[in-house]
């Protein structure tokens, strides 16, 4: 599946922002590059900034990169329920609260990077064999109708959204 594949009505407007800053490569592709991008782009931030924040009251990286983290989780736990064709709406998360309990202030570049990887790998297993059939079929997360392929293009972009910002207002 690719960005240009989706119709309008498979994702809500907040959305756009995400799934705007993607290229048309297919989601497996996506991922899997996104995983080694991701890993080596955590490597070069200076360990001194690593707990830092570019305005007070902001989150720090560790706290961006942990909520890049739990959001994907997340997004996983969604696509899963809608792959097995389960129609239960899904609440949304609290990402404040998310990242208050995270305790990401006390984690290293090197946990991080190892908890990054071991969930996109997930992700990667999970949207793998996937047919079209699966892609499209559809659930209910924070009011929203999602398709299984739109919520794989948001984990993403989700995470090249919040790489864009680190880049330019932490480092």
């Amino acid at each position: 599946m690719k960005k240009s594949n989706l119709p309008k009505e498979a994702y809500d407007e907040f959305y756009v922002t995400y799934l705007s800053v993607l290229d048309d490569r297919e989601l497996k592709v996506l991922l899997a590059t996104g995983k080694t991008e991701f890993a080596e782009f955590i490597k070069n931030i200076p360990e001194e900034k690593l707990h830092s924040t570019y305005e007070i009251g902001k989150w720090t990286i560790a706290e961006v990169i942990l909520h890049i983290i739990d959001a994907e989780r997340v997004f996983q736990y969604r696509a899963l329920r809608f792959l097995r064709n389960d129609k239960t709406p899904l609440p949304g998360f609290d990402q404040d609260l998310f990242v208050k309990h995270s305790n990401a202030n006390s984690r290293t570049k090197d946990s991080l990077i190892a908890e990054f990887n071991a969930v996109r790998e997930t992700s990667i297993t999970l949207f793998h064999n996937l047919e079209n059939e699966d892609l499209n079929r559809t659930g209910t997360a924070s009011n929203i109708e999602w398709t299984v392929g739109t919520l794989g293009l948001v984990i993403c972009g989700h995470l090249k959204h919040h790489q864009q910002i680190i880049a330019t207002r932490y480092l």
